[in-house]
């Protein structure tokens, strides 16, 4: 319920997860009932390559490998750095961690040395499970060089218990850790966002606040599978209710995904509003299964939004999140956002909109984001850095940083970032990671990202430099920050300026030169 003030408690309050509890079993706990059911198909463009997973099959696969792993040495508490591409390798090594008691680290594939060198040595992985071709971490002095298992070891442990025996489920408290995502923070180094086990209990409050979803759908997810959106929107929430989850093959180009949503009978599309773009440009068949689309990972654009539900017949329902907490607002089939707004809380969630000493603002007033300490999937903490962590709460309140207003029916609508936080293509990256990266190029004197509109529903992460001395050639700028930065990191612009704008206390306002550079093109 809520009052004259921008808060919204949940009346009765989600129920806390069981314990003991293991979230690897909880995702599973269909293959008892749904043993012979699809839960995983794989599906190519040509249809002839399509791999698919039974709920009994997974979960054979999932116990033989967290059985695997604890016979070579490890032991709950553990961390195991996930190295994988985009296929079925990625959910099989996190599920099986987590139902072994380890703590999976899942990353990026597109990693440079540099920066997965850095994530290593903050998590210390006792174990490295790696697909061949994806950059590892390079060797750290005084430090333990982990284990490493390939994915043919990996596929060896899946297909069969033969030196093994097949694990149960490792069993304690739902608080404990389970697995670690790394996020950028403002201060531009990126946080090792600890997770437990109670995380996928709170995603049921997404069933019917956001997805929809029932045990008879079909959702076919367009992100790769080694995506935290992916994981838990296209996997492990579709198990979680005995659902069949679809994943393109790699490679799958926009085109080809809006014909095997037709194909394979998909009820449910999520994917990131870039994709949805690319669909659009292309023609569309009839989709007579699909109920509807979901959203999130950056804003929806309201043309795109307006041509999809044009083009289909369906509504695109978006959700607001973060890594800390995933997601906690969104408009959903029974309860459509208001126009111009995120929609609403979840269902269960206790939100609030803050000023700057922690105090609910009156509706209609901006205010900072904050969701309370007892949310079920905010996360346990920074591993690492305490002091960030506590930065992040006030009293009872984690602040997400970003400013929205709530209106009296409890809809929340977006005002801005608190912080200068960029986007790109659904990854939250930190304008100060990038700008150090830029900032070695020996033609750059200073740098500022910002993330600027190129069209009216499109925007890329722009460097704006001072050059040494002459302008730099853009192809120079382009292969520095390719050696250094993750391809979606990578400015897709470079802008020379004479000076960078800063306030009274000397802070780069990287708003200003967004502004600017949008006010001129």
């Amino acid at each position: 319920m809520w009052n004259m003030q921008s808060v919204v408690t949940p009346n009765p309050p989600h129920p806390a997860a069981p314990a003991p509890f293991n979230m690897a079993q909880y995702v599973l706990r269909h293959a008892v009932d749904l043993g012979d059911k699809i839960a995983l198909s794989v599906v190519a463009a040509d249809g002839v390559d399509d791999s698919h997973w039974t709920y009994a099959a997974l979960s054979r696969a999932v116990r033989n490998v967290a059985g695997g792993l604890l016979a070579q040495g490890l032991s709950p508490g553990d961390r195991v750095l996930l190295r994988l591409g985009n296929n079925v390798d990625f959910p099989l090594a996190f599920l099986a961690s987590i139902a072994a008691g380890l703590v999976p680290v899942p990353t990026s594939s597109q990693l440079t040395e540099i920066e997965i060198t850095k994530m290593s040595a903050l998590i210390g992985p006792k174990l490295i499970i790696a697909s061949e071709g994806i950059t590892l971490p390079a060797p750290q002095p005084n430090l333990p060089v982990p284990q490493m298992l390939t994915t043919d070891e990996l596929h060896a442990l899946a297909d069969h218990a033969a030196d093994h025996t097949l694990a149960p489920f490792h069993q304690g408290d739902p608080d404990r850790p389970a697995y670690i995502i790394f996020t950028s923070g403002t201060s531009g180094q990126s946080r090792a966002v600890t997770h437990a086990h109670r995380a996928i209990w709170a995603r049921r409050m997404m069933w019917e606040g956001w997805y929809g979803l029932h045990d008879s759908d079909r959702i076919l997810h367009a992100g790769a599978f080694n995506w935290t959106y992916t994981l838990g929107t296209g996997l492990m929430d579709p198990w979680t209710v005995g659902a069949t989850a679809l994943i393109p093959a790699a490679g799958t180009t926009p085109a080809q995904i809006a014909r095997l949503l037709a194909t394979h009978g998909a009820t449910i599309f999520a994917a990131a509003p870039g994709v949805y773009r690319q669909m659009l440009k292309h023609d569309l068949p009839n989709l007579p299964d699909l109920r509807h689309g979901l959203s999130a990972g950056e804003k929806l654009p309201s043309a795109t939004r307006a041509t999809w539900n044009t083009r289909t017949g369906t509504c695109i329902y978006e959700a607001y999140g973060m890594s800390e907490c995933s997601t906690f607002v969104s408009g959903s089939p029974a309860r459509p956002a208001p126009k111009g707004t995120l929609g609403y809380p979840q269902p269960g969630r206790h939100i609030a909109v803050l000023d700057p000493v922690g105090t609910p603002v009156p509706l209609g007033q901006p205010g900072i984001m904050a969701v309370h300490r007892s949310d079920p999937g905010l996360m346990l903490g920074y591993l690492g850095a305490d002091k960030a962590t506590a930065d992040r709460f006030v009293g009872e309140w984690f602040l997400t940083g970003d400013t929205v207003s709530m209106d009296d029916a409890g809809a929340i609508t977006f005002e801005g970032r608190s912080d200068d936080m960029m986007n790109a293509g659904g990854f939250r990256v930190s304008p100060i990671e990038v700008e150090a990266a830029m900032a070695l190029h020996p033609g750059v004197h200073e740098a500022a990202c910002a993330e600027v509109a190129v069209k009216a529903d499109t925007t890329v992460i722009a460097c704006f430099y001072t050059p040494e001395t002459d302008e730099v050639p853009e192809q120079s700028l382009l292969d520095h920050a390719h050696a250094r930065l993750a391809h979606y990191k990578c400015p897709r612009l470079f802008v020379p300026v004479e000076t960078l704008p800063r306030g009274a206390n000397n802070k780069l306002l990287r708003a200003k030169l967004r502004e600017n550079y949008e006010a001129h093109h």
